[in-house]
Order: C-alpha cells, then sequence, then structure tokens
C-alpha cells in the first residue's frame, strides 16, 4: 500500500488479467502488489479523487455503472467505546426498500479496500453496501521521531481477534445501516477473519438482526484451528500476527500480547483455548439454528490457517439452511481473484447466488442445491454433490502398518511391527512449502510434486500399499503406538498418493502431539487427519509417512533422539481409510 503522500498510480488490462491467474496472496504474509494497486485505483475512482483515469475499461464501466444509481460513503463508525471504525458504503439511489449487506474484512492491512470490486457486484445486484474495517486492522505508518499515521481505511483500537468487541461492532455497524439506509434485510458476507466475525455478530446480535450469511474460508472452531491434538499451528498465527498493518505491541493489547507469549511458549495453553472458544461460532451453533440463519461455507482441502475438520464439523451440527462448498487449494485461494477483479470464479458466483436467494428472494437455482459440494483434488472439473457430510463415506478400509523403515500398508493385521528414527529435522514430506503458497499453486492446477526417493529414512518412516483404485472420500484414522526417547513426543503423519514413477502429490496430514509419557514407555494414540476427496488411479498406490517435525508446528520431541513408532504386542497399528 502507498504512503499516504503517495498518489495512486494506474492500472492496467495487463495486470488485471495477471492478477486474475495468480490471485491476491503473494505470501501467507503480504498481499500481490498488483493487488494492493488495484484497490488503491479502485477506490480513488469511486471516491472521485483520482486525477487521472485508473482502471482498465472493464472496471470502470462497473464504476460508471454504479455511480450512476447510488451514492459512495466513506464514514467512521463510531463504536459503544469510542472506537472509530473506518466504512467504506454505496448507498443505491431509490426509496424502494432493499437489503444490505455487511462486509467486515478480512485480517489484512488493505482493511475494506481489497475487495471493492464485490462491492460493486453487490450493488449491481441490487443491494446496499457497507464495509467496514474491523478495529486495530489497517495499515499504520510510521512517523520520523516516532509515532504512527494510520491509512484512512484503518480503524481505531486494538484488535480483539472476533472478540465480544468485534461483535457488538457488528450490532453498532447494523445500527448505522438502518439509520442511514432503511434496509429490508440484512445480510454479512465475509471472507476468512469476516467470515467469522460475520457468524458471531449474527449469533450475538441483540435483535437477531441478520438475516443470511456467506462466510468464506472460514473457521468453525478457532480454538482446534490454533491448537488440535496437543499441538500448536505455530506459522499460522505467526503468519496471521504480522499481517494486522504494523507492529505487535500497536496492534495488540498487553492481554492478548501476553495470550501471544504463552502459545509461543506453549504455557497456560488451557487459557488459550478458552480464549478461542469464545471466539468460536461453534460454541453457539445453538443460538444460530434459534435464529436459523441461512449460512454458505467455503473452505479448502488443504487449508493451512483454519483446517477443513472443524468446519465440517460446525457445518454438521448447524440445522438452518446451509451449503459447504470445499476446494482444491489453500486459504482464499479459490475466491481470492472472485472478490478483486472481473471474471467468472465459482466460489464467489456461487456465494452470491446463495445471497440472492435467501436475501433478495431470486428464484435461482439455489433450492435444487444439494447441501454440501466437493471439488476432488486434483481434479477441478470434477464436483461432487452430497445431502449431507456424513453422506461423503460410504465405506472404509482398514490397512496395517506392516514392517520396518520401509514397510508395507497391509490387508491383515501385523502386530509388534515397529519402526524407529531421529527426530529434530524437517524432512522432504511435508505438509507445505510455503503457507497458502503452495495451496494457491494447487488451486491454478500445479499441485507440489514430492520425490519420495529424497523422503530421508533416518528421520522418518513410511508404509506403502499395494497398487489399486481407491476413492478416498472422508476422513482417515491413524492408530499406532509411539515409544520416545523423552517424556513428549510430536508426529506428523502425511498420506500420499504415489505414481509408478516415485513422485507422490499429498493428499492429507495432521500432526499429534503425547505428553506426560513415563520414561521407556509405550502409548497407543488414534487421531483423525484432515479430510480428503481424492481418487488413486489403478496404477498407483498410497504411502503413509510420519516424521516428528514439520515447519507448520510446534515440536515436542527431545531434538536428534530416537522415536519408535508402531504396533504393540497385542495392537496393530492401522490406517482407517475413508471410501465412497
Amino acid at each position: 500500500m502507498s504512503t499516504p503522500e503517495d498518489g495512486p498510480t494506474p492500472f492496467t488490462a495487463d495486470r488485471l488479467a495477471d492478477l486474475r491467474t495468480a490471485g491476491i496472496y503473494a505470501s501467507g504474509t503480504k498481499v500481490s502488489p498488483d493487488a494492493v494497486d488495484l484497490a488503491e485505483a479502485l477506490v480513488a475512482t469511486l471516491a472521485g479523487s483520482a486525477e487521472q483515469p485508473l482502471l482498465p475499461a472493464e472496471l470502470q464501466e462497473l464504476v460508471d455503472q454504479v455511480k450512476a444509481k447510488a451514492t459512495i460513503g466513506l464514514p467512521r463508525i463510531t463504536a459503544d467505546d469510542g472506537v472509530r471504525l473506518s466504512a467504506f458504503t454505496i448507498r443505491l439511489n431509490t426509496d424502494e426498500p432493499r437489503p444490505v449487506v455487511i462486509v467486515p474484512s478480512g485480517w489484512t492491512p488493505l482493511g475494506w479496500t481489497l475487495f471493492a470490486h464485490l462491492y460493486l457486484r453487490l450493488a449491481l445486484r441490487g443491494y446496499h453496501v457497507l464495509a467496514y474495517t474491523p478495529r486495530g486492522i489497517g495499515q499504520t505508518f510510521p512517523i520520523p521521531g516516532g509515532g504512527f499515521i494510520d491509512a484512512p481505511f484503518t480503524s481505531g483500537g486494538t484488535v480483539d481477534v472476533a472478540g465480544p468487541s468485534d461483535w457488538a461492532d457488528g450490532s453498532t455497524v447494523i445500527d448505522y445501516a438502518q439509520q442511514h439506509f432503511a434496509p429490508s434485510r440484512v445480510a454479512f458476507f465475509g471472507e476468512s477473519y469476516g467470515s467469522g466475525i460475520s457468524q458471531l455478530v449474527a449469533a450475538h446480535d441483540p435483535a437477531g438482526r441478520v438475516d443470511a450469511v456467506v462466510a468464506l474460508s472460514t473457521w468453525g472452531d478457532l480454538a482446534d484451528s490454533l491448537y488440535l491434538n496437543g499441538t500448536r499451528h505455530l506459522a499460522a498465527v505467526e503468519a496471521l500476527i504480522a499481517f494486522t498493518g504494523g507492529p505487535e505491541e500497536r496492534k495488540f493489547d498487553p492481554a492478548t500480547r501476553q495470550l501471544f507469549a504463552d502459545f509461543r511458549a506453549g504455557a497456560n495453553l488451557d487459557e488459550v483455548v478458552a480464549w478461542g472458544k469464545e471466539r468460536t461460532p461453534a460454541s453457539y451453533v445453538d443460538q444460530t439454528n434459534a435464529r436459523g440463519v441461512p449460512t454458505f461455507f467455503s473452505n479448502t482441502w488443504h487449508e493451512t490457517l483454519f483446517p477443513v475438520n472443524q468446519v465440517v464439523e460446525h457445518f454438521e451440527r448447524l440445522t438452518v439452511p446451509k451449503r459447504l462448498n470445499l476446494w482444491i487449494g489453500d486459504h482464499a485461494a479459490p475466491e481470492g481473484a472472485g472478490l478483486t477483479v472481473p471474471g467468472p470464479n465459482a466460489p464467489v458466483d456461487e456465494a452470491l447466488a446463495w445471497l440472492d436467494h435467501h436475501v433478495l428472494g431470486v428464484a435461482n437455482e439455489v433450492p435444487s442445491w444439494e447441501p454440501v459440494k466437493s471439488q476432488l483434488m486434483f481434479e477441478p472439473t470434477v464436483r461432487e454433490s452430497h445431502a449431507s457430510w456424513a453422506d461423503v463415506t460410504t465405506s472404509t478400509e482398514t490397512l496395517y502398518l506392516d514392517g520396518g523403515q520401509n514397510g508395507t500398508l497391509a490387508a491383515a493385521p501385523a502386530a509388534g511391527r515397529k519402526a524407529s528414527f531421529t527426530t529434530g529435522e524437517l524432512t522432504e514430506a511435508t505438509a507445505v512449502d510455503d503457507l497458502m503458497v503452495t495451496g494457491r499453486e494447487e488451486w491454478q492446477g500445479n499441485p507440489k510434486s514430492y520425490v519420495t526417493g529424497k523422503f530421508d529414512r533416518r528421520y522418518l518412516a513410511t508404509w506403502t500399499s499395494a497398487a489399486g483404485a481407491r476413492r478416498v472420500r472422508g476422513v482417515p484414522e491413524l492408530t499406532l503406538t509411539v515409544t520416545p526417547a523423552g517424556s513428549s513426543a510430536t508426529l506428523v503423519a502425511y498420506l500420499f498418493d504415489l505414481a509408478p514413477d516415485g513422485t507422490a502429490r499429498i493428499i492429507t496430514h495432521e500432526p499429534l502431539t503425547v505428553t506426560d509419557v513415563a520414561s521407556g514407555e509405550s502409548r497407543t494414540v488414534t487421531w483423525r487427519l484432515q479430510a480428503a476427496a481424492y481418487d488413486v488411479a489403478e496404477d498407483h498406490k498410497l504411502l503413509l509417512a510420519v516424521n516428528a517435525k514439520d515447519k507448520l508446528y510446534s515440536d515436542a520431541n527431545t531434538p536428534l533422539t530416537t522415536l519408535t513408532v508402531g504396533s504393540d504386542s497385542g495392537a496393530a497399528a492401522r490406517l482407517v481409510l475413508p471410501l465412497g
């Protein structure tokens, strides 16, 4: 984002095409420079502050259409505690009651500006639009000699991480919308951080005024997203802390900074979990169900910020009109372009159709949709519909871990078989190369190829199945016995599709940490890997790899010691594979 002294620069059609292809994030902690420049150009043109033409023809046409039928506003909305929220409005020039779509921004230094194209689309469909930056979010610039100045789209206060202050702010924003738009209905539309806030406001608004929610790249359980199976998701949390638009000591209050410090150190984790559960839409599912709020979810199979299982579990508990779309890739990759640039984008197009039906009352195809629709990894043209998540898995296959370091996934139990490897080193068996970036490549048709010959068996163990076609559908479950050298251990399990040439693609993975293990004790553990939808070809095999370290997660192993996994004499290690 430019400094306040800089002006926006013209944005060309070629750059628009590049952004549509490449997506809006350059990394897990950086928005693409093209997305930044486009946001600046769009906002300046909408606000009438551009001193020269800034937009390519197709975007300028959208802006002209909206400005011919609506009035643009850049208000500040004052919260109950005096914090001022930066906002952007499109008020349709009509006396006819129209619905309003409220869009809390994502967790991004650009605040509400990043999705300006979405606001144009909403207005042209017949909605008033009120976008705002949640408290504490948005770019701040250091001033020579000390201090900071906030960008116009930055909101005051400190980040509440979708806590009670954010719920109250959402209700204040509804108050503002009712006062200035007199809307016929109220919907919330959020991506990432904004999606969680949208769900929580719908559950907590004292007057129950939210009529529908769209939640893209969302979470159902924030605590599980941060800390699951005894393992801290360190890389995801560090990325979020670095992505608010300013230094940590400015963006978060002392209590939140202490909580982050505890999380990093692995201390007081019960308090961290309680903090996360308070910010968890699933904690308030009874309120959402009682209010009957139609809710649209979108998530990705290889989500590294809000892993897919916790969204699925929340979705299944909802009894409201609902939809769950699952896509190839990682956080924000599927819908990013659809929120920022013109062109077809199924994740956003379907979300808008859902909104049109449930808020505008449009007679479209939405009533015929089944509640669950899954894109097949890595076959983007293949999507499968189901009446519920429970219908995704129709049977299971149990494969047993047999042998040592290079064992087999066998059809018959094999108790008493173990493999040992050394802890403390990263291996070529890894969930992603880069947070969000690897998944973006998946979405664009280029999933990571693993060379399994580079899997260093000193630091991991593998088990391989016989060749055969399999339709993996649902949540795999792994049971094995672990014997650490110390009192704790972290394991990371990866399930791969192994091709005849020795290359592989990842299907799913999940870490697990065990603690308080007595010296020399073996502990039998069972944990669920993340959900998947993957077809294994007839001449391909399944490869299960288990190591002790992945850069996404905390590590409770004693470095450079021996970790033994496998089966006790009385219990066989096994992988229960969901099929559909």
